[in-house]
């Protein structure tokens, strides 16, 4: 186990460094000047332009203002902002903001996703089963921006049951109903996917033994069944933690909420490479070490797998 975890760790730094790279340089060469956008339709001051384009590295070569940002990253150095703050400032007021978000959504997508594809896949073939499969296809359908606005016009707009806009990101209940459209589309995938593999393995053989050895029922669902099921669902829910953070830049525009998808958005739309590269080169580490961390929770859902 032990060197398997250091193989692992070995592999995270080329794509580590190749993901940050890429990043870096798709920011980079966009067309345009970023430093004079910030003049917007005035004209700018040539001599400002070259004293901020210094400042920042932006007239040294790529490949240099590259080794220069990863050296800087490498002591802790994120950058500055074009408004002369910290990046890592920033992302240490934002992300904890988007982290407990990212948390109530998957809270929601576990237990509802969970529970509802093994009620459908224990009732395969009736009409509940034909119910959540129908329900869930409509969820995938519609995508995540129009859910969020039906959400926030109905239950906040008109029947006032919650706040439109997040006023406290400390307070779970406000981020209840962010939380829940950034769930909705992971949500119906893991409901489906459950269901399958519920449906699946009680076909199995070792279900039919346990059963024909008269085991009680709620053993057999709650041990044999579910361990077995959840091993796909594991992998999924895993990968699905970038794909929070990621759609977060919509939801948490939706619901005004302060998080680093708001970060990261503000950041695009002035092309503040410091930022951008900032806030991803964090999601691809959080995204590594979960992937790590799914991989070892193989190991306890299923016994026969071991790593060498």
């Amino acid at each position: 186990m032990g060197r398997y975890v250091a193989r692992r760790l070995l592999q995270m730094i080329p794509v580590f460094i190749g993901t940050t790279l890429i990043i870096f340089l798709m920011v980079h060469i966009l067309p345009g000047d970023p430093i004079r956008a910030m003049w917007g339709d005035k004209a700018a001051d040539p001599a400002q332009v070259a004293s901020l384009r210094h400042e920042f590295g932006l007239d040294q070569p790529l490949w240099k203002q590259y080794i220069d940002y990863m050296g800087n990253l490498f002591q802790g150095d994120f950058g500055k902002t074009f408004g002369g703050r910290e990046v890592i400032d920033e992302m240490s007021e934002s992300f904890p903001v988007t982290l407990r978000l990212t948390a109530v959504a998957m809270l929601i997508e576990i237990i509802v996703g969970i529970g509802l594809g093994a009620w459908a896949g224990l009732r395969a073939g009736k009409a509940a089963d034909t119910g959540v499969l129908i329900f869930t296809l409509i969820v995938i359908s519609i995508p995540v921006f129009v859910l969020g606005f039906l959400a926030r016009f109905v239950l906040a707009d008109q029947l006032g049951w919650v706040a439109p806009n997040v006023q406290d990101s400390t307070d779970y209940a406000q981020l209840f109903l962010p939380g829940f459209v950034l769930a909705m589309l992971s949500m119906a995938y893991v409901a489906r996917l459950t269901r399958t593999t519920f449906a699946e393995n009680l076909r199995a053989d070792y279900m039919r033994t346990a059963m024909a050895k008269g085991l009680p029922r709620r053993r057999i669902i709650g041990v044999h069944l579910l361990r077995n099921s959840l091993i796909p669902v594991v992998t999924f829910l895993g990968t699905d933690v970038g794909g929070f953070i990621g759609g977060a830049v919509v939801t948490e525009g939706i619901f005004n909420v302060q998080g680093v998808g708001n970060l990261l958005f503000k950041a695009l739309q002035q092309r503040e490479g410091s930022t951008i590269v900032g806030v991803v080169t964090v999601f691809v580490l959080v995204i590594l070490v979960i992937n790590l961390l799914v991989d070892l929770l193989y190991a306890v859902l299923d016994p026969r797998i071991r790593y060498a």
